[in-house]
């Protein structure tokens, strides 16, 4: 894709997304994210394997929220909405923040109090979204932004909105027309659960158009104190570092459910500390990720020990992952998962010796 020419998701897949000439198109240039091959978790799995690494935390906003948030705006302008409202961990807050900033709209964020990270509750900050935070988790935020627009004239702009879906659908778009096929896997962490039924709905209208051949399986990964999906049931209380995904009662669960058994994948859960190994090892990646995005890293080594991807008689298997938002969103957990660094004297020898670097 010509950087030059890009016009953002909706112009390059506009005969694939429910819009049309008076749609007036909200873009901040989001999509076209690197497709990062992964040396390293290639040689982990076997010589017959590639693995490739979408990095969503490319997106003006750094994450994958912008892909939907372009369609959802736009289509909120279009329909003369003065305002727009979300619940959030902070990704979606941040991306409806800046769209709505952009289209002379008013945003509107409820937030889990003290549940959000630094970085982008700042983003919504800076954009002037008016954010409240609310006594209760991510599904009580939900609950009441649904009831509100629902009964007052704001656009709700989470995954709920069908725009959003259909905005990020264009990531697995994405993923074909660079690797010119279909992936046999897709492994994505999960939270609210909106990107794998996005991904998935995205491959079969590729499949449908014939752009490509066969349809990955979809691999989900939700962190193990958050994983409704996996144990069936909500929690009230999830617990997990990766505040992305830190939902109990995600809004596209039966969706999420469907893609998994459609596409003969599965839906599972990786430890906070399995989650920080991965984190961890996409930084010797030269990639910086929020937690969140490392569960579907987590998510292969777990499938990988446990022999998931043996597939006799095919000569490659390729793998994706995506890496949903960039490691700035959440800073903090970065600075408390290595060492920091103490001040020395400005002594060459000493700078040598703490770098163990020798003549």
């Amino acid at each position: 894709m010509d950087a030059a020419k890009y016009q953002g998701v909706i112009k390059r897949y506009f005969n694939y997304l429910p819009v049309g000439k008076n749609t007036p198109v909200i873009t901040l240039l989001e999509g076209n994210t690197p497709l990062i091959f992964s040396g390293r978790l290639s040689e982990f799995l076997g010589r017959r394997f590639k693995v490739y690494l979408k990095f969503e935390g490319a997106n003006p906003t750094g994450s994958f929220k912008d892909r939907g948030m372009t369609l959802a705006v736009s289509k909120a302008k279009e329909e003369k909405q003065v305002a727009v409202i979300c619940a959030s961990t902070g990704n979606t807050s941040a991306s409806a923040a800046a769209y709505a900033s952009r289209a002379g709209l008013k945003c509107i964020v409820l937030i889990p109090e003290g549940a959000i990270a630094l970085g982008k509750l700042a983003q919504a900050l800076i954009h002037q979204a008016v954010v409240i935070p609310i006594k209760g988790n991510f599904d009580t935020a939900l609950s009441l932004v649904r009831e509100i627009s629902a009964n007052y004239p704001v656009r709700l702009v989470n995954s709920l909105n069908p725009h959003r879906i259909e905005g990020q659908k264009t990531a697995s778009f994405e993923i074909c027309d660079t690797l010119g096929r279909a992936p046999d896997f897709h492994i994505l962490p999960v939270g609210n659960a909106g990107n794998i039924t996005a991904y998935w709905k995205g491959y079969k209208e590729y499949k449908a158009e014939g752009r490509i051949r066969r349809l990955p399986a979809m691999l989900g990964f939700q962190a193990k104190g958050a994983c409704p999906i996996v144990k069936g049931r909500v929690f009230k209380h999830p617990k997990t570092l990766a505040t992305a995904i830190r939902i109990g009662n995600p809004a596209s669960w039966k969706k999420a459910e469907a893609a998994r058994d459609q596409s003969k994948g599965l839906i599972d859960a990786v430890s906070d500390r399995e989650i920080i190994k991965a984190y961890k090892m996409l930084a010797l990646e030269g990639i910086f990720v929020e937690p969140a995005s490392a569960a579907s890293i987590a998510g292969l080594i777990k499938l990988k020990q446990q022999g998931y991807f043996k597939q006799p008689g095919r000569k490659e298997v390729v793998i994706t992952c995506t890496l949903t938002g960039h490691g700035l969103k959440d800073p903090d957990i970065a600075v408390k998962s290595v060492r920091t660094p103490k001040s020395v004297s400005p002594d060459v020898k000493k700078i040598l010796r703490i770098a163990k670097i020798k003549k």
